[in-house]
């Protein structure tokens, strides 16, 4: 297994959307093992492809029950909704207060091809919205307001 660079905003990369993956096979097993050393490295729950450049749709998510594995993963329904500080490996430093589903259902492929449908809630459901998020190319920057944007960028710039 090797270490993978996490592309960091404003990295165009990360605006991309991901494809969903026809098969799987070895080389999508080793991108998978891959991300899931990458993220334990830097201290993050959870990591997209996007993330490390691989515009496929697959996602690699540990809040401290085992890794999960999912290839294909798509929302299918959430409930109810909550407010709260969300880091991410590709915005360095930065934690933005994000409304989100409390739960939510998804389907997605493990690592073997099988299907799965996972109910998720609190901190797993929130991992995996923000992880489905990359797939689709959004940050969680895109949830600050216009007036934060401006903000932001203003602290973020060098003069």
């Amino acid at each position: 297994m090797a270490s993978m660079e996490i592309k960091r905003f404003p990295d165009p990369v990360l605006r991309r959307k991901g494809e969903d993956v026809k098969s799987i096979g070895k080389s999508e097993k080793k991108v998978l093992s891959d991300m899931a050393e990458t993220m334990y490295l830097k201290g993050g729950v959870g990591l997209a492809a996007i993330q490390v450049g691989i515009h496929k749709n697959m996602v690699v998510i540990d809040i401290g029950d085992g890794i999960m594995k999912m290839v294909n993963p798509v929302i299918l329904k959430r409930e109810g909704s909550e407010v709260q500080e969300e880091g991410c490996l590709s915005v360095p430093e930065k934690c933005i207060n994000i409304k989100r589903s409390k739960k939510v259902v998804v389907d997605y492929l493990n690592e073997d091809g099988q299907a799965v449908r996972l109910s998720a809630e609190g901190l797993l459901a929130r991992v995996v919205q923000h992880e489905i998020d990359h797939l689709f190319g959004k940050l969680i920057v895109d949830y600050l307001s216009p007036l934060k944007k401006i903000c932001n960028s203003l602290t973020t710039r060098r003069l």
